[in-house]
């Protein structure tokens, strides 16, 4: 595959343009002679220059959906040859890693590591994956190519741990550990043949912002922001006992498991709490209403809310929420139950729920703990 600075340059396109206007601007935030590039802009950019879908919204392992290619994006200042930067949080499971020395905690930290990986490869069908790197030295933007592949288990070696945290390399990577952060590190080498564009920042850039809002100028407004309760809510898939978080043993997620009858292991349903509808009543569609509710696959499920309080999102048939919540996102064989556990050793307990002005609904996974952060602030 050419690199994306090659495929930019070939179809006459914006990334590169927009790369260096925003470069340009660094004087907003920093007097440094390296160039200011803040990481939620650079995803933006690759997303709207080659038309890729924009994944940094669930928190996923990959920042973008090119063509079934898993990016990971990355920015950050590298004045050498190379840089050690942040690849995964693990702050969830560090209880169960701070118990762990040596060779087993980096064979743990790489299952962590796996595991997201191969979640967003099943989330998104994802054929293949790898890094997009801006590195930022003094007056210009590097830009290379390199490997997003899983930790080979089998072959970590010189593992060497200290007070602060962990060493280990894999035979292609080199990780670290920060024991504190709870967080993996990966070393990333800028190659010889690394593109290079050249960036001269603007002395006064607050003389063109002004120029360029000018009252007479005509300037379409964002009508797509994220609104809460308007546009999107987070739903969680557990619940609270004692401030614990457990998944329902024999309702919601688990409601296959439910007695009275004979179940069948499709039975499933994401659960809405009460709050929801009492804050947003006109979010969802009326109780046993149909609507279309997208998967990040792009497939369409007919889902609507439905039980006693509306307090149920199911699909028709059911069996497609569970082959997708059950079986593809949370990789469990049928009569396994979901758990709180497993939900956080893959870094996510909620979904997001999208609404667009058409009332067509989307749904994707939500990092941990992002619901009580929508629901605290109202």
């Amino acid at each position: 595959m050419k690199s994306f600075a090659e495929i930019d340059k070939e179809n006459n396109g914006n990334y590169l343009k927009l790369l260096s206007a925003t470069a340009k601007l660094s004087r907003l935030f920093s007097e440094s002679q390296v160039p200011y590039n803040y990481y939620r802009a650079a995803e933006n950019i690759f997303c709207k220059s080659f038309n890729a879908d924009n994944l940094s919204r669930g928190d996923s392992a990959f920042d973008a959906n090119f063509n079934s290619v898993g990016i990971g994006l990355k920015t950050f200042i590298c004045e050498k040859q190379f840089s050690t930067e942040k690849v995964a949080e693990f702050n969830k499971l560090s209880i169960q890693l701070k118990h762990l020395k040596g060779k087993e905690l980096a064979l743990k930290l790489a299952e962590y590591r796996n595991e997201r990986i191969e979640l967003a490869n099943r989330l998104y069908n994802i054929d293949n994956s790898l890094y997009h790197i801006v590195a930022r030295k003094s007056n210009e933007l590097i830009l290379f190519e390199t490997d997003y592949d899983i930790i080979d288990i089998n072959e970590i070696h010189s593992v060497k741990e200290s007070a602060s945290g962990l060493q280990f390399h894999d035979g292609k990577n080199f990780y670290s550990y920060n024991f504190s952060k709870s967080t993996l590190f990966r070393k990333f080498e800028i190659p010889q043949n690394a593109f290079k564009l050249p960036v001269d920042i603007i002395n006064d850039p607050y003389t063109l912002l002004l120029e360029l809002f000018e009252d007479s100028k005509e300037i379409s407004k964002a009508t797509d922001l994220l609104i809460k309760g308007i546009n999107y809510v987070i739903l969680p898939l557990y619940g609270i006992n004692n401030k614990q978080k457990f998944v329902f043993e024999k309702s919601g997620l688990n409601q296959w498991n439910a007695g009275g009858r004979k179940r069948d292991f499709g039975e499933v349903y994401i659960p809405i709490p009460i709050i929801i509808h009492q804050l947003y009543p006109d979010f969802f569609p009326s109780r046993d209403t149909e609507f279309n509710l997208r998967i990040p696959t792009g497939e369409f499920f007919k889902a609507k809310v439905c039980q006693d309080n509306s307090k149920a999102l199911m699909t028709n048939p059911n069996k497609a929420l569970s082959d997708w919540l059950l079986r593809k996102v949370l990789n469990l064989k049928e009569g396994e139950l979901a758990t709180i556990e497993k939900m956080e050793q893959l870094g996510f307990d909620s979904v997001i729920i999208y609404k667009d002005k058409d009332g067509n609904f989307k749904i994707d996974k939500a990092k941990s703990d992002s619901y009580e952060e929508f629901i605290s602030i109202n």
